[in-house]
C-alpha cells in the first residue's frame, strides 16, 4: 500500500499508485502532524498545498524517496501532480481529534503568490525604513524572481565562506486553518476521527461518497456522520467523520 516511509521528511508517507486509476488514482503524499494541544503544529522546511509536483520532491537521482518508490514497483513519473494529505492529531487534556485533511484546506492562495507578497512585505519595510523608492516597476520584478520556493531552499556557497547557507520556510496556521480550533470548526467534536476532503462542486462531494462506500462496509459507513463544513477562507469540504 505504502511506496515510501520516511520520519521528519517530506513526504512521511506515500501511498502506490493505483495502475487502473479508475476510482482512485493513488500516489498521494501524506505528512504527519502531532500536536500536543489543538492547534496545528508548524509545518517546516514546506509549504502545505492541495497538490505537489513529484519531480520537486524528487530532485536527485539519490534520493531516498525515488529510490524507496523504485522498489515498491511504482512507475513514479506516470503520475506527475499528487494529492497532498495532513494526518494531523491534536490533544487537549484528555480530549483528540483524529484527522486526515487534503492540504487545499490550508492553501487559501497559491504557495508563489504567498511568497512573494510576504517578500514584497520585507522588502517595503527595508524601502520604508531606508527612505528609498525604487519605483513600482522594480518592486513588481522583484517581488515576481522571489516568487520560487525552491530559490530559498538551495544551498547558497560564498567564496571564502567557511559555511554555507540556505533558508528554511516554518508555515504557522492561522486561527481561520486551523482545523482543530473548537471555536472555528466546532462540527469537529472531541474523541472522533475525521477524513476532510474538498467539496467545489456536488460532483466532489459525490465522488469522495462513492469512493468511502467501496472501502467500507455499509455496517461500517452507518457508522460515520458525512457533512459540510465552509472553511472560513475557503469555501466548502465534505467531512466523513467517526468516533473513536
Amino acid at each position: 500500500m505504502l511506496s515510501c516511509q520516511n520520519a521528519g521528511q517530506f513526504p512521511d508517507l506515500a501511498i502506490k499508485i493505483n495502475p487502473v486509476r479508475t476510482l482512485f488514482t493513488g500516489g498521494e503524499l501524506i505528512e504527519l502532524k502531532d500536536s500536543r494541544s489543538y492547534t496545528v503544529s508548524s509545518f517546516n522546511s514546506t509549504i502545505p498545498s492541495g497538490q505537489k509536483e513529484i519531480d520537486k520532491i524528487i530532485k536527485s537521482t539519490n534520493s531516498i524517496i525515488k529510490k524507496q518508490m523504485q522498489e515498491a514497483g511504482d512507475d513514479i513519473y506516470s503520475l506527475p501532480i499528487r494529492d497532498v494529505f495532513y494526518l494531523i492529531r491534536g490533544q487537549s487534556k484528555k480530549n483528540v481529534k483524529v484527522i486526515l485533511i487534503h492540504g487545499s484546506f490550508f492553501e487559501t492562495v497559491k504557495t508563489n503568490h504567498l511568497i512573494s507578497q510576504s517578500f514584497e512585505q520585507v522588502l517595503e519595510e527595508r524601502l520604508k525604513e531606508k527612505g528609498l523608492d525604487i519605483g513600482d516597476k522594480i518592486k513588481d520584478l522583484l517581488v515576481d524572481v522571489f516568487s520560487e520556493q525552491e530559490s530559498f531552499s538551495k544551498v547558497r556557497n560564498v567564496d571564502k565562506a567557511s559555511v554555507k547557507l540556505r533558508f528554511r520556510v516554518m508555515t504557522e496556521v492561522k486561527a481561520e486553518g486551523n482545523i482543530l480550533n473548537t471555536k472555528k470548526y466546532p462540527e469537529i467534536k472531541d474523541n472522533t476521527i475525521s477524513l476532510i476532503v474538498p467539496r467545489h462542486n456536488d460532483e466532489d462531494e459525490g465522488l469522495a461518497q462513492k469512493r468511502f462506500a467501496h472501502i467500507y462496509s455499509e455496517s461500517i459507513l452507518k457508522q460515520f456522520e458525512i457533512f459540510n463544513i465552509k472553511h472560513l477562507l475557503n469555501g466548502y469540504f465534505t467531512v466523513f467523520q467517526g468516533e473513536l
